[in-house]
């Protein structure tokens, strides 16, 4: 589904799947491939809306949770795409979600980045993309923010009316009280999570943070 002239949202379809995200430019970039079982109905999806597989050159993920990155590889093998990762996921990424995998009882997913990036932004054309650490659900999170846009793929760090889960290895209250502090000062009219359903419009994004605030963290 198109949100905005070049970005595109893809719900998650059903349990351990998450929110895709695409942005199409002269490099194109996929956020969060989901789930390997839900890989041929997000394939379809992307096709509906003119995405071949092999139009994708990017693959990122906004932390490595099975949910989220299970289906890198798979997406990998069909369309060529590269797995970048950011510095951070790189070196907080391996131990989060092996204990993570843990808890849940589940295998650890298994994909081998093609490159690693140091710099805290990615150019994919007209589109840039700041690179935000955000721990707190997990210490390798990270968000996307599309300044000129006024995007923010933000993956588990916040939701509609709530934040990620912090109770998982390498959750931290504190932490994500602080990033959520920090991306609530962005201007954003389009609040990308990585569940559940997304959130538009600058004073709705105001109000989500303002809620997120004062009913989980108790402050404002």
């Amino acid at each position: 589904m198109k949100l905005i002239k070049n970005l595109y949202f893809y719900p998650e379809k059903g349990m351990m799947d998450c929110n895709t995200y695409v942005i199409k430019d002269k490099l194109s970039i996929l956020i969060d491939p989901g789930l390997n079982e839900f890989m041929p109905a997000l394939l379809q999806d992307l096709q509906k809306d003119g995405i071949e597989p092999k139009d994708i050159d990017i693959i990122m993920n906004t932390h490595l949770h099975g949910d989220h990155s299970w289906g890198n590889e798979a997406f990998k093998q069909a369309s060529g795409a590269e797995i970048l990762l950011p510095t951070v996921q790189k070196q907080l990424g391996d131990a989060a979600t092996v204990e993570a995998s843990k808890f849940f009882g589940v295998p650890t997913p298994k994909f081998n980045e093609d490159r690693v990036i140091d710099e805290d932004h990615l150019s994919l054309g007209e589109t840039e993309i700041e690179i935000i650490p955000s721990p707190g659900h997990s210490p390798e999170s990270v968000c996307y923010y599309c300044r000129n846009e006024k995007v923010l793929i933000c993956g588990d760090v916040i939701f509609n009316q709530n934040t990620g889960r912090v109770d998982l290895p390498g959750g931290d209250a504190d932490q994500l009280k602080q990033s959520i502090e920090r991306l609530s000062k962005l201007d954003v009219e389009y609040l990308l999570p990585g569940h559940m359903g997304i959130v538009t419009g600058a004073e709705n994004v105001r109000r989500n943070f303002e809620f997120v605030k004062q009913y989980v963290f108790g402050y404002l």
